[in-house]
C-alpha cells in the first residue's frame, strides 16, 4: 500500500484544526489590543491638543513692545 493512498490520521487532523483555532484567537486578541492601543494614543493626543489651546498665546503690547498673555 502507498503513502498516497493512506487518508490522514484523524488525531494529526484534529491537532491541526486545533492548531489553527489557536493561531485565529491568538489573531484576533492581538488585534483587539492594538487597536485598544491605538485609540488611547489617539485619545490622548486628542486630550494633549485640548489643553494646549488652554494655554493663552503671547501678544504684543504695542507701548512697551513687550510680548504679554493675552
Amino acid at each position: 500500500m502507498n503513502d498516497k493512498d493512506r487518508p490522514m490520521p484523524p488525531l494529526i487532523a484534529f491537532a491541526g484544526v486545533l492548531g489553527g483555532m489557536a493561531v485565529v484567537r491568538w489573531a484576533y486578541r492581538t488585534a483587539l489590543r492594538v487597536n485598544r492601543e491605538l485609540e488611547e494614543a489617539r485619545l490622548a493626543r486628542l486630550a494633549e491638543a485640548a489643553r494646549s489651546s488652554e494655554i493663552p498665546t503671547l501678544r504684543r503690547d504695542p507701548t512697551t513692545g513687550a510680548y504679554r498673555p493675552g
